[in-house]
């Protein structure tokens, strides 16, 4: 092989590298609105969406069944760069009824 098609692979590799990091790279939603977070949840049924420095969640749409059994789509509020928004997560129900 020569140094030329050695080098047209490696500057290959690197570029289909940066392709994937950019594709798996979460929205950050302190940096887009609100609006648009709810979009993006309701097109794509569930986000994982960056939510500060070193945080990370889940959301989810209200109706469907993007959250696995015994989960449900609960409501939460995350940062958004208009203000706090709401949105919805899976969690367990609390089991508000006396055994």
């Amino acid at each position: 092989m020569t140094t030329l098609s050695i080098r047209a692979i490696l500057v290959t590799a690197l570029a289909a590298l940066v392709a994937t990091g950019a594709a798996e790279a979460r929205p950050d939603s302190r940096r887009i609105s609100c609006a648009q977070i709810n979009a993006m949840i309701q097109s794509h049924r569930a986000v994982v969406l960056t939510t500060g420095p070193n945080t990370y969640d889940r959301y989810v749409r209200q109706f469907g069944n993007e959250c696995d059994w015994p989960q449900v789509p609960m409501s939460a509020y995350i940062q958004a760069r208009d203000g706090q928004c709401p949105v919805y997560r899976c969690e367990e129900p609390v089991n508000t009824f006396p055994n």
